[in-house]
């Protein structure tokens, strides 16, 4: 136990009744460790000071065992030291007219009611804080920055270019205040990017399904395939089955760890309504020979 638990009362410090709840403590120590912390009052002495006491209430309230011992100590008194020897059993509220600040030492010195050495507070890293923030699909992949508001302060967010849907962002020293000269917390935001009507993601891969035409398929063709930055000549060979992927390198997301591709799977379109000359020349295709049979595998 340490003098400092007499002289000051850590409840009022805080602001908060002597019952709060352990939730209620920390955010009122969080409200005003925010509101006084240096980094907000850059020069202001009254400002560092009270930040301060803010730490070393919290330190002692906001830890449920050095609570405990805290109003325990408050409520029971203590034994000081006499003249001669002679011990004398007082009140805090006799030394200290209620216990409301005053810092005069009664026969030199108030003894450990627990027989313990002072405990000096130890400094603590402040916790860790999360946000979300959402980003449409080009500021994911472009990058950008935003600005989150947390508890009145303005936090800047840099978001890396190609950062993926569900992605967590760390943000150094942007979370809760350090404890008695300890470090602060670091901030987590989670990354939610919106779909793109087009494009698909894996990974670093793009992806995208273009149709194509069943003479296209058959014949082979050469296609224009949208991009990111524009567009690619893609060439269909003679042939190719519905579901086919093409790869287009270097078309896909680029991130500090590398660029990735465009995959492209073309659908065949079968057209859905025929003229007289175009059906008598189908049928005339397949009246030409006979056909391979797609079903072969199955047995039928």
């Amino acid at each position: 136990m340490r003098k400092e638990w007499l002289e000051n009362d850590y409840y009022s410090i805080l602001g908060v009744p002597k019952d709060a709840p352990e939730k209620d403590v920390k955010r009122a120590y969080r409200k005003l460790a925010q509101e006084y912390h240096p980094d907000k009052n850059p020069g202001d002495a009254a400002a560092e000071l009270k930040f301060k006491e803010l730490n070393e209430a919290y330190d002692v309230i906001g830890d449920a065992e050095t609570r405990k011992e805290y109003d325990h100590a408050r409520e029971m008194g203590y034994f000081v030291g006499g003249p001669g020897g002679r011990q004398q059993y007082v009140r805090v509220e006799d030394l200290f007219g209620g216990g409301g600040g005053s810092t005069f030492d009664l026969f030199g010195g108030v003894s450990d009611l627990f027989g313990r050495t002072a405990r000096q507070p130890r400094p603590q890293r402040g916790q860790d804080l999360s946000a979300e923030i959402s980003l449409s699909f080009h500021d994911a992949i472009s990058g950008t920055t935003r600005e989150l508001s947390l508890d009145g302060s303005q936090v800047k967010v840099k978001i890396p270019r190609g950062v993926s849907d569900g992605a967590r962002i760390r943000v150094a020293g942007k979370g809760e205040p350090g404890y008695s000269g300890g470090p602060s917390g670091d901030l987590y935001v989670k990354v939610h990017v919106a779909e793109h009507p087009v494009f698909g993601r894996r990974g670093r891969h793009l992806t995208i399904s273009v149709p194509i035409t069943f003479l296209e398929a058959a014949l082979g063709a050469e296609i224009d395939v949208p991009t990111l930055d524009g567009k690619v000549r893609l060439r269909i060979a003679a042939g190719t089955p519905t579901g086919k992927t093409f790869r287009v390198a270097g078309r896909g997301v680029a991130t500090d760890k590398g660029t990735g591709d465009l995959l492209v799977t073309v659908e065949v379109q079968v057209p859905d309504h025929l003229t007289d000359e175009q059906r008598a020349a189908l049928e005339t295709f397949r009246d030409t020979g006979p056909q391979p049979n797609p079903r072969a595998y199955l047995g039928v």
